[in-house]
């Protein structure tokens, strides 16, 4: 891309006047419209609604539909282009979970391809620019080299512990994210996650703050805080970014915890009455989108609930931002939400939209979508009933444009580049923000057995043992730390990323007169003073992450433990997992157990509690049971829970007396 680019552009705004705007593409300079009839829209100082309804009104029905569609970067001929911002008015385009640049996944390369369409949408007929949205879920997580924070589940455990603590760091690390997805020139992330895990066997548990609605309310809008900032104004901000909240409604309730499935619990009129307080407070504290879950109540998707979507998020919650359906999600639609038969895309396309959602995610039909949109359009126009009403058409692409001008896009539709701007670039994996991370690891550890070794609690005399053995297949894994949704959508094993492994940060904690000994298989345990298991899953995201391996523990790791317990040596596990884990069969064994969750690239918060001065202040966000089988624990089945939510010990707790094993459900 061309460092010094700028573009003079004369486009005709009206019939009546030609506006000549003048955009500076790689500068934070404004886009100006010299006229003595600049049209409102293009006034940065007008009010918002004004813009709003002025650029409304220039609009074909082509511009409008264009806005509701967002497509995604790939090689594909389906996916998005540059030039389709042009020809088609595209309001926004995303990079899903795999959908890196194919110029590399660095800094550069991502601003570069990002730019390369926000600067083709700054040169359709009105200058409409795009919302380039991306799953920065923890931390800016798709760039190699940018700070990879603590998974939700873990930000759960610091504020079950303490809330205010945990309030305060949620908030920073939202403000953090922000940051680091600026410097590619990110202004949109499908976060925060709301849900609230009831079924661990739920793949997506580790992206909710714990099972406790509360919880997810009080973290939620302390993240969009910090995203977005203390009010609507702060969204202007270069070093901020759009919030969604995700994924609304139900999500974690589901039949057996079947990712995609159906609440079947409770009426949809039970949903808005029990589950709404996340969503609520999140609105009042500004969130700007919103994603619609997969999931179904009572048999009817989200995408297709116009009671839940309208009638309560829009009229009753008064939210103004918009709507934009889950990857595909549309196309789950079988029914509408008065059980009447749905099939085709253009019938899904009807139903999605009537219900309230304002823009789709589809990365690879958004061109059949456009067309559909404006048939229906025509059909509801011949025989009103049939299709979609030019109002709802107008409400949606309103909120649309209500963002964009919110946050600065018409103003600001490329920030400075990375590479003109040491400042810019030096926020990407900080020393600032990967010790902010580093102190959220070491704050949302959870330990849960801390036995008497020689009269003494065995985590309080490590910083003492001078022969110290450590094993496990996550010990020198970053990728495993980190889990899904880092670099890849499923994320994967191995040196994925900058960072560092909890194995390099006891090396780093230890004083000299300690020694470490590494065996990733815990063979030659023997002669330690004592042994370190650092265990648990290899990184998936929802569907791999489904009832994986019914939440036990690997053979790998079960030939690690057994090497361990025939040293003889005491053992400490730490299990590094998005979930409790089913360990009733071995637990007997270990003389200590810590729940590290995915701490993302900063292991060397691990090494501070178990070798520093910091105790264990995490506490769990969820049940833990003994079985599978056994969740969700409910009060009718608490014998079959081996921790309670809120558990937690301190070094010099010793393990108070666990619950008696009861028979397999």
């Amino acid at each position: 891309m061309n460092k010094n680019l700028k573009r003079n552009l004369a486009v005709l705004v009206s019939s009546t006047f030609l506006v000549s705007t003048t955009i500076n593409l790689t500068s934070s300079k404004p886009i100006k419209a010299e006229n003595a009839r600049k049209p409102v829209y293009l006034n940065p100082n007008a009010n918002t609604e004004a813009r709003v309804s002025d650029l409304l009104k220039r609009m074909t029905l082509d511009e409008k539909v264009g806005q509701m569609l967002q497509g995604e970067l790939g090689t594909s001929s389906d996916n998005a282009k540059p030039e389709d911002c042009i020809n088609y008015t595209l309001g926004s385009v995303l990079s899903g979970g795999n959908a890196d640049p194919t110029t590399g996944n660095d800094a550069q390369s991502w601003y570069d391809t990002v730019t390369s369409f926000v600067e083709a949408s700054t040169q359709n007929r009105l200058h409409i620019p795009i919302l380039y949205g991306v799953d920065a879920v923890h931390g800016n997580s798709n760039i190699i080299g940018a700070t990879i924070f603590p998974h939700n589940i873990a930000l759960g455990a610091i504020a079950t512990g303490n809330l205010n603590e945990g309030k305060k760091i949620v908030r920073k690390i939202g403000s953090a994210t922000a940051k680091e997805m600026r410097v590619t020139d990110i202004p949109w992330t499908f976060a925060p996650c709301l849900a609230n895990p009831q079924n661990p066997t739920w793949g997506r548990t580790y992206e909710g703050f714990g099972e406790d609605i509360n919880l997810a309310s009080e973290l939620g809008s302390s993240y969009i805080k910090g995203l977005q900032g203390n009010d609507i104004n702060d969204l202007k901000k270069p070093n901020k970014a759009v919030a969604t909240i995700k994924h609304y409604l139900g999500e974690g309730y589901t039949e057996n915890g079947t990712n995609q499935g159906n609440v079947t619990s409770m009426t949809k009129e039970q949903v808005a009455k029990n589950l709404i307080k996340p969503y609520e407070d999140a609105v009042r504290a500004g969130a700007r989108t919103v994603m619609p879950s997969y999931n179904s109540i009572q048999g009817v998707k989200m995408t297709a609930s116009k009671y839940l979507l309208t009638d309560i998020l829009k009229n009753k919650l008064k939210f103004d931002g918009f709507v934009i359906s889950d990857y595909n999600a549309a196309q789950q639609i079988t029914a509408d939400e008065n059980g009447n038969s749905v099939s085709g895309l253009k019938n899904q396309v009807k139903v999605s939209i009537n219900a309230g959602v304002d823009m789709l995610m589809e990365p690879n039909d958004w061109k059949s979508c456009i067309g559909y949109i404006k048939e229906l359009v025509a059909d509801e126009k011949a025989h009103p009933g049939t299709g979609i009403p030019m109002s709802r058409i107008n409400d949606a692409v309103s909120r649309i444009l209500r963002v964009k001008f919110q946050s600065g896009l018409f103003e600001h539709p490329i920030s400075n580049n990375p590479e003109n701007n040491p400042k810019v670039m030096a926020q990407l994996g900080s020393n600032k923000h990967r010790k902010l991370a580093r102190e959220a690891v070491s704050k949302s550890l959870v330990l849960l057995k801390n036995d008497a070794v020689g009269g003494k609690p065995i985590l309080s005399q490590l910083k003492k043992m001078k022969k110290i053995f450590v094993a496990g297949k996550s010990a020198n894994d970053i990728g495993n730390q980190c889990g899904g949704w880092t670099i890849d959508w499923q994320g994967k094993s191995g040196n994925t990323t900058k960072g560092t492994t909890i194995l390099q940060g006891i090396k780093d904690s230890i004083s000299p007169k300690q020694n470490v000994t590494f065996s990733e298989d815990g063979a030659g345990a023997s002669g330690n003073d004592v042994a370190i298991a650092i265990i648990g899953e290899t990184p998936y995201a929802e569907t791999n992450g489904d009832n994986l391996n019914g939440l036990n523990l690997d053979s790998t790791d079960k030939k690690t433990l057994a090497n361990l317990k025939a040293s003889g040596v005491p053992t400490i596990v730490v299990l590094v997992s998005g979930r409790p884990m089913i360990v009733t069969d071995y637990i007997k064994d270990w003389a200590g157990l810590v729940e590290a969750w995915l701490p993302g690239t900063e292991g060397n918060g691990v090494s501070d509690v178990l070798f520093g001065n910091k105790d264990f202040t995490g506490r769990l966000p969820e049940k833990w049971a003994f079985y599978t089988e056994a969740y969700p624990i409910t009060n009718s089945n608490k014998q079959y829970m081996l921790f309670d939510s809120g558990y937690g010990l301190t070094k010099n707790q010793v393990t108070p007396r666990l619950p008696i094993t009861p028979a397999h459900p």
